[in-house]
């Protein structure tokens, strides 16, 4: 460290070279705490993304069941050889899936 005298006070010059010793163990430090914020924001956008796909199946499987249920009722309602009370009867004793 080197002071210079600027007026009336005396400053203190730190030179890059002095602090070198700690800046570079101090980087070191610093990647590895970054790289292990990445790991863990990694880890958070593969546990989004199953969360996301296993919702996406759930929907699409619902979406099939009801696609299945809005053709039976549609059979029900062209159908006009069939008695409309008969048919429904025997849709409520078979199972959807």
């Amino acid at each position: 460290m080197e002071t210079v005298v600027v007026g009336d006070h005396a400053v203190h010059v730190v030179k890059f070279g002095e602090w070198l010793w700690i800046l570079i163990p101090l980087a070191a430090i610093m990647a590895g705490v970054i790289k292990h914020w990445f790991k863990l924001k990694e880890r958070q956008i593969d546990a989004v993304s199953r969360d996301a796909a296993e919702k996406a199946a759930q929907y699409a499987a619902k979406t099939d069941r009801l696609e299945q249920r809005v053709a039976v009722l549609e059979r029900i309602l062209t159908d006009r050889g069939t008695g409309l009370a008969d048919e429904i009867e025997r849709l409520r004793n078979t199972p959807l899936n």
